[in-house]
C-alpha cells in the first residue's frame, strides 16, 4: 500500500476521480477487510495526534524544590546539620517538605481534574468493513477505510469523498469560516485553497446536515489537523506576568537577604565577638525569619482555589498561572459566532412586495410575533407574508426539536430559523409539510447558489420553490408577487433591498415560485432557469447575547478593551459590534487591511480598532503580536485549529469548550464550558480577586518575616539577648504561613473591583506603597516584640519564658494584622471585617490550638525551648495585637486621604 500522505503522481487527493482514490489506496467501495484493516493499522498506527510529553511523578516533585528561595533555606538546613543543631536542621527541613508535598499534590490534582475531561471525550465512526456497517473507536480508521458520515458526527480522519447528499460540513476549526461548507464528489483544482476542496471532509471538522460516504486518505498526524501542530511548536509560550514577577522578586528578595546576612555574621563575628557557630545561628535566625518560605505554596494554593471558583463560572483553567494573568488583562480579542451571539440563526426581517416587517424572538424557540413599524401586526390578515413564510418551510430539510436544554436546530442553522419562522406564523409545520409533500428537489450546491423542490396539491396542482442567494434567484424571476396578482419584476429595487438587508448585518435569502404541471415528477435545472415569480426576502442575524452586552458594559467599566475579531463579512461584523455596545461607531480593520500594513502600521492601527472582519488565522496571530508589542496583556478566544497559534502566542489563550477543537483547547489556558464571553469577563473578576489575594498574602507575609528578621537585626546591633531563637521564628512561619496566610487565599471579590483599570504591565510586586506597608508594620513588630521582651526582663522572668511571651505576641500581631490585610481597599472595622470568613476563623482557632499545644505541652516545650504563660503575659499578647491592628488601621485610613487629594 502506498502511503497515505503522499501518493505516487503529484496530484492531491481533492484533484482525483473518486474511482482513482479507490484504486491508488487498494481498496473498495464496500471496504477492507477486517485482516487488512488490522494490518493497516499495525503499519501506520492509531488514528490520533501525538500526545503530549508530560512530566513524571519524580520531576513535578522536585521542580517543587525549584526556587531561590527554598535553595537557600536548603543550604541553611545542611550548615546547621553539620554544626550539631539537628532540631534546627530538622524544622527546616520540615518546613521546605511540607510546602513541596503541597504543591505536588496540588499540580497532581490539577491533571487528575484535566484527565477527566479529556475522558469525558470518547470518538468513534462508522464504517464499511467487507460491505458490513460497523461502529468502531476513531482511533482503528486506517488509510483505505470507507466511511459514513451523517449530520451530528465529527469527521474522523481526512476523507476524500465518494458518495454526498445534501452535505453540508462545518470547516470552522481548519477555515474560521462560520457558515458550513457545501460538499460534492466532482474533482477541484489542485491548488484551490482548504476552504473550497468540496470534494473532500477534514478531520475534527463536523457535518451539519447531509449524508456522506468517503474514503480515508490521512489519519493521525499526517492529517491537516496534524499539519498544524506543526506551526503550533513554532509560537514562542510567553511567560505570564506573575511567574514573570515573582522569579524576579524571589532572585532581588534572595539577594538582598544573602547581603544582609554576610554583612550581619560579619558584624556578629567581628565586632561583637561572637564564635562562627553562634555567628551563623544567628544568620540562620535571620534568614529563616526573613525567607517567605510559605509563599510559593500558598501561591500555588491560592490559584487552584480561583480555579476551582472558575469551574463554578463554566471556565475550565489548564494552567495555574492562567488564573492571575486573567486578572492583568488590559485587552480582549474575541471571536463572534456564539461567544458575542448566541449561534442561533433567526429570521429577524421579512420583505415582500407589501413592505418589511419585523420579527421578534430569540433562537430557535417558536414564540415571537412580527411588526411594522414598531406595531404588532396580525401576520394572518398579510397573505404576501404567509405565503413566503410556507415557501420558506416547503423548501427546507432542517427541523427543529426541543430539548431538556431548550429547543434545538436539526439541519442547517438557517434552514432551521425559517422553520421558527413558520412556527411564529401559526403554521402547524409537520401537517403543511404532509399535505405538500415533495416530489423532487434540486439540492444546495455552491456552484449554483439555490435550493429548489417540487410539490404537489390537491387544489393548485404542481408547482416549484426556490430559495437561495439574492442575485441568483432574482436572475431566475420575471415577476413578483403583488396583493392583486403578479406584476413585472422590478430587479433594481430588489437589489437594492437586498443590499439594505445586507448592510445592517443580515445574511439574505431570496424565495420565489413557478407553477409546475400536475404530472411533472422531475425536477431539471431548465425548469427553474427563467419565468419564475419572486415572493420575497428573508433576513438572518445571529443575534447578540443579552449577556455579553452586560459583560462589554463592565469590560468598559474596567478599563478592558474589546476587540472582535472574526471571520464574518464587515458588515456583519459592524452591525453586530454596534449592537452589543462594543461602540456606537466601530473602526474597522479588515484582512485585507492587515495584510498592507507593516508591523509598525499594524501596531497604530490595532491601538484605535475595535472589529477586525474577514481575518485568517495568520491575521490573528499578527494583532495579537501587534497588542503584545504595544503594551497590553491580551485574552484571545478561538475554537479552530487555526486559532490555536495565536492562542497559544496570546498571554490568556481562551478555548470555546462546546464547539472548540481539541488542538484549541490544547493550546489555551483557559476553556469557556458554555462559549459565552460573559464567562470571560467573570473569570477576569475572578482573576482580579486571585491577584488581589496573593498580593494581600505578600502584604501580610512580608512585614510580618520583616518584623522578625529586624528584631533579630536589632538584637545583634545592640548587643542584646535574641528575643526569639531561630528555630522558634521557623514555628512561627510554619504555623503562620499554613493557618493565617491560607486562609487569604479564600478572601471574596472586594467591592469595586471591576471598577478598577487593569495593573500596568511590568507593575512590580513590590510597589513604593507595599514597601511603605512593609516597612511600617515591621516597625511594629520589632516595637511589640522588643517592647514585651523588656517588659519581661523588668520583671525578673526568665529568658526561656520572655521568649515564650515574643513568639506568642508576634503569632498574636500576625493574627490580628490579618483582619487589616484582608481589605486592600477599604477599612477592617466593619461588622462584615470582624466576622471574618469560615477561613479567617478557621485559620486562627488552628494558630490558638498550635500556640497553645506550643507553649504548655512538655514535649514541644522541650524542642523549642517554651515556658508557660500567666494570665497576665497572655492578656499582653492578646492587647499588642489589638494595638497593632489599630496603627494599622490609621495608617491605611490617612493613606488612602493622601492618595485622594
Amino acid at each position: 500500500m502506498q502511503d497515505a500522505a503522499t501518493p505516487q503522481e503529484d496530484r492531491p487527493w481533492h484533484a482525483l476521480e473518486p474511482a482513482e482514490v479507490i484504486r491508488r489506496l487498494d481498496t473498495t467501495p464496500d471496504g477492507l477487510a477486517d485482516i487488512e484493516a488490522e494490518e493497516r493499522l499495525a503499519r501506520s498506527g492509531p488514528n490520533r495526534l501525538p500526545a503530549t510529553a508530560r512530566r513524571g511523578p519524580l520531576m513535578r516533585l522536585l521542580l517543587q524544590f525549584h526556587n531561590l528561595l527554598i535553595y537557600v533555606l536548603l543550604a541553611a538546613a545542611l550548615v546547621t546539620l553539620l554544626l550539631d543543631h539537628l532540631s534546627d536542621a530538622t524544622v527546616i527541613l520540615a518546613v521546605v517538605i511540607l510546602n513541596a508535598i503541597i504543591g505536588f499534590v496540588q499540580e497532581g490534582r490539577a491533571e487528575k481534574a484535566l484527565d477527566a475531561i479529556r475522558g469525558m471525550i470518547d470518538p468513534h465512526a462508522t464504517v464499511l468493513r467487507d460491505g458490513r456497517r460497523l461502529t468502531v473507536s476513531a482511533e482503528q480508521i486506517v488509510p483505505g477505510d470507507i466511511v459514513l458520515v451523517e449530520a451530528g458526527d465529527r469527521v474522523p480522519a481526512d476523507l476524500r469523498l465518494i458518495r454526498a447528499h445534501g452535505l453540508k460540513i462545518d470547516e470552522a476549526v481548519l477555515t474560521g469560516e462560520s457558515v458550513a461548507a457545501d460538499k460534492a464528489i466532482l474533482p477541484v483544482d489542485d491548488s484551490v485553497a482548504l476552504g473550497d476542496r468540496h470534494s473532500m471532509a477534514y478531520s475534527g471538522t463536523f457535518v451539519a446536515a447531509g449524508q456522506g460516504t468517503g474514503v480515508a486518505v490521512a489519519t493521525g498526524k499526517d492529517t491537516e489537523l496534524g499539519h498544524i501542530s506543526t506551526l503550533i511548536g513554532t509560537v514562542e509560550v510567553l511567560k505570564t506576568p506573575l511567574i514573570q514577577q515573582m522569579d524576579g522578586f524571589a532572585r532581588h528578595m534572595t539577594y538582598a537577604i544573602l547581603a544582609v546576612s554576610a554583612a550581619a555574621f560579619l558584624f556578629a563575628f567581628y565586632l561583637q565577638s561572637y564564635s562562627a557557630d553562634d555567628a551563623f545561628m544567628i544568620v540562620v535566625g535571620l534568614a529563616v525569619s526573613a525567607i517567605p518560605e510559605g509563599l510559593p505554596a500558598i501561591m500555588t494554593i491560592t490559584l487552584a482555589i480561583g480555579v476551582q471558583r472558575m469551574a463554578t463560572r463554566n471556565a475550565i483553567i489548564r494552567r495555574l498561572p492562567a488564573v492571575e494573568t486573567l486578572g492583568s488583562v488590559s485587552v480582549i480579542c474575541t471571536d463572534k459566532t456564539g461567544t458575542l451571539t448566541r449561534n442561533e440563526m433567526m429570521a429577524q426581517a421579512v420583505v415582500t412586495a407589501g413592505g418589511e416587517c419585523e420579527v421578534t424572538g430569540a433562537g430557535y424557540g417558536p414564540v415571537g410575533s412580527f411588526r411594522t413599524m414598531g406595531s404588532e401586526i396580525d401576520h394572518q390578515r398579510h397573505p404576501l407574508l404567509m405565503e413566503l413564510v410556507r415557501a420558506a418551510l416547503l423548501c427546507n430539510d432542517a427541523d427543529i426539536r426541543q430539548t431538556s436544554e431548550g429547543w434545538r436546530a436539526e439541519g442547517d442553522p438557517m434552514e432551521a430559523a425559517l422553520v421558527v419562522l413558520a412556527a411564529k406564523a401559526g403554521l402547524d409545520t409537520a401537517l403543511i409539510r404532509k399535505q405538500l409533500p415533495r416530489t423532487d428537489e434540486i439540492p444546495f450546491d455552491a456552484q449554483h447558489r439555490f435550493m429548489a423542490t417540487l410539490h404537489h396539491s390537491h387544489e393548485d396542482g404542481g408547482f416549484i420553490l426556490i430559495k437561495g442567494a439574492p442575485e441568483d434567484v432574482i436572475a431566475m424571476c420575471a415577476h413578483e408577487r403583488q396583493v392583486d396578482g403578479d406584476r413585472r419584476l422590478n430587479a433594481a429595487a430588489w437589489h437594492s433591498g437586498s443590499e439594505e438587508l445586507a448592510a445592517r448585518g443580515n445574511r439574505v435569502l431570496a424565495f420565489a415560485m413557478k407553477p409546475a404541471r400536475a404530472e411533472q415528477r422531475n425536477l431539471n435545472f431548465a425548469d427553474v432557469d427563467s419565468n419564475a415569480t419572486l415572493l420575497g426576502l428573508v433576513g438572518f442575524i445571529d443575534p447578540p447575547r443579552a449577556e455579553a452586552m452586560h459583560a462589554i458594559s463592565s469590560c468598559h467599566k474596567a478599563g478592558i478593551r474589546v476587540a472582535m475579531i472574526t471571520g464574518d463579512h464587515a458588515a456583519t461584523a459592524r452591525e453586530i459590534a454596534r449592537q452589543i455596545g462594543l461602540s456606537d461607531d466601530p473602526r474597522l480593520l479588515t484582512g485585507t487591511d492587515i495584510d498592507r500594513l507593516d508591523e509598525e502600521g499594524l501596531i497604530a492601527a490595532a491601538r484605535d480598532s475595535s472589529v477586525f472582519a474577514r481575518t485568517t488565522p495568520e491575521h490573528k496571530l499578527r494583532l495579537v503580536s501587534a497588542l503584545q508589542a504595544d503594551g497590553h496583556i491580551v485574552a484571545m478566544t478561538g475554537d479552530g485549529v487555526n486559532d490555536a497559534p495565536a492562542l497559544t502566542r496570546a498571554d490568556v489563550g481562551v478555548a470555546m469548550g462546546q464547539k472548540g477543537s481539541e488542538a484549541a483547547k490544547e493550546s489555551a489556558g483557559m476553556v469557556l464550558a458554555d462559549d459565552n464571553f460573559a464567562s470571560i469577563v467573570a473569570a477576569v473578576r475572578e482573576g482580579r480577586t486571585v491577584y488581589d489575594n496573593l498580593m494581600k498574602v505578600i502584604s501580610w507575609t512580608l512585614p510580618t518575616n520583616g518584623g522578625e528578621a529586624l528584631t533579630i537585626l536589632g538584637a545583634l546591633a545592640l548587643g542584646l539577648t535574641l528575643p526569639i531563637t531561630p528555630i522558634q521564628i521557623l514555628w512561627v512561619n510554619m504555623v503562620t504561613a499554613v493557618a493565617l496566610g491560607l486562609a487569604l487565599a479564600f478572601e471574596p471579590t472586594e467591592d469595586g473591583t471591576m471598577r478598577r483599570p487593569p495593573r500596568r504591565k511590568g507593575q512590580p510586586i513590590l510597589t513604593g506603597e507595599l514597601l511603605w506597608r512593609v516597612l511600617f508594620v515591621s516597625i511594629l513588630f520589632v516595637a511589640g516584640a522588643f517592647g514585651l521582651f523588656f517588659w519581661a526582663e523588668s520583671r525578673g522572668l526568665p529568658v526561656e519564658q520572655s521568649r515564650t511571651i515574643v513568639v506568642n505576641a508576634i503569632v498574636a500581631m500576625e493574627a490580628f494584622y490579618l483582619f487589616s490585610v484582608r481589605y486592600t481597599h477599604g477599612t477592617a472595622f466593619t461588622a462584615r471585617g470582624f466576622l471574618g470568613t469560615p477561613a479567617v476563623l478557621i485559620g486562627i482557632a488552628t494558630v490558638a490550638v498550635a500556640q497553645a499545644a506550643f507553649t504548655y505541652l512538655p514535649f514541644l516545650q522541650n524542642v523549642f525551648d517554651t515556658r508557660p504563660l500567666s494570665p497576665l503575659d497572655g492578656a499582653a499578647v492578646i492587647g499588642v495585637g489589638i494595638a497593632l491592628l489599630i496603627a494599622a488601621e490609621i495608617e491605611k485610613r490617612v493613606r488612602f486621604a493622601v492618595t485622594r487629594r
